[in-house]
């Protein structure tokens, strides 16, 4: 009877203090919007966790430099620039006067932004550095202040003015040639405040390429697989949750910023991705198409189909993916010179 009794005492201490967390931790939430911006961004997940970022050679890029650029007083960025496969056998041993140099050769450049958590190591990002290399771009990349080996602290405005710095970096080196501007997942938000912000200032890129892109992250973070649970049975859940993220300041607002920009536009998203739901990235392509901003412009949506297994980070390994790049840069490069 005393250990039925005593067990009885033990779970229910168990249960009064798993209602106790329900219950707190929306509170802690609600009154530290801080916390939110961090589950958010995912800034202090540094997976993979023992790589050097010094060395991308490490991770089978010997054809790439790292570099620290300083867009703010006290900030510093970790940059990546891998060379165009041409590039590869002279790249070899040269230092970062010769990379620098090489954005003036003959290619276009790919400036990538990628997602939270992890950092320009990521093993997908590095997979898809490789894929766009070996097509004959030059790839910059590099970890918002607050990610990575990057120094400050992350917030949207932030990150939008590291991708700015770091685009005007390369616009001051690459002579006429095409610079895109390629987003994936949280970057995607990053991507369209920048390219909204060099379209105002009438020195767009010359194309856009999002990957699997929400609408606004408050519709993201109402769609996430957590949140889907949660809304079940949370009640309160939006004043909980989501609106702590609009008082941080944080809207990556994609389905805003589209209608300011113009440039082409090519959005990719697989029909299994369970992060960001495929229906959000059909969304803003609909208000992109729709839009008076890219009346000049191609607007095109490529869907990669659930059989594929591509889910939220592996559309890089597509078979098509070269010929839907060539089918549509090749038009902007046509725009471009004409």
């Amino acid at each position: 009877l005393f250990r039925r009794y005593g067990l009885w005492f033990r779970l229910r201490k168990l249960i009064i203090w798993l209602l106790g967390v329900y219950i707190a931790i929306p509170f802690l939430v609600k009154l530290c919007p801080a916390i939110q911006a961090k589950l958010v961004f995912l800034n202090f997940v540094r997976v993979p966790y023992f790589i050097d970022l010094k060395r991308p050679q490490d991770q089978g890029l010997n054809h790439t430099c790292n570099y620290y650029l300083q867009p703010e007083e006290d900030v510093t960025i970790g940059v990546w620039h891998t060379v165009p496969a041409a590039l590869w056998k002279n790249a070899r041993g040269k230092d970062q006067l010769w990379f620098e140099d090489a954005l003036g050769s003959n290619h276009p450049v790919i400036l990538y932004l990628h997602g939270n958590a992890g950092t320009r190591g990521g093993d997908h990002r590095v997979e898809l550095y490789k894929v766009l290399s070996s097509l004959g771009y030059h790839v910059v990349t590099f970890d918002y202040r607050g990610w990575g080996d990057s120094i400050g602290s992350p917030s949207e405005r932030g990150m939008t003015y590291d991708a700015l710095h770091v685009f005007d970096w390369i616009k001051a080196r690459s002579g006429d040639n095409p610079v895109y501007i390629w987003g994936h997942s949280l970057g995607t938000g990053v991507a369209t405040n920048l390219v909204r912000r060099l379209c105002e200032r009438e020195t767009p890129p010359d194309a856009l390429i999002l990957e699997s892109p929400f609408t606004n992250i408050r519709e993201e973070a109402r769609s996430h697989p957590f949140s889907v649970a949660s809304t079940q049975y949370f009640p309160g859940f939006d004043w909980f949750f989501l609106d702590p993220i609009t008082t941080s300041g944080i809207k990556f607002a994609n389905d805003e910023n589209v209608k300011y920009i113009s440039c082409s536009l090519l959005i990719l998203h697989a029909e299994d991705d369970p992060v960001v739901p495929f229906h959000l990235g059909k969304k803003l392509y609909n208000i992109a198409a729709t839009s008076r901003s890219f009346r000049d412009y191609k607007v095109q949506f490529v869907p990669f189909h659930t059989d594929l297994g591509y889910r939220h980070k592996y559309i890089y390994r597509s078979p098509e993916l070269p010929r839907i790049l060539r089918e549509f840069l090749g038009k902007s490069e046509h725009e471009h010179h004409h």
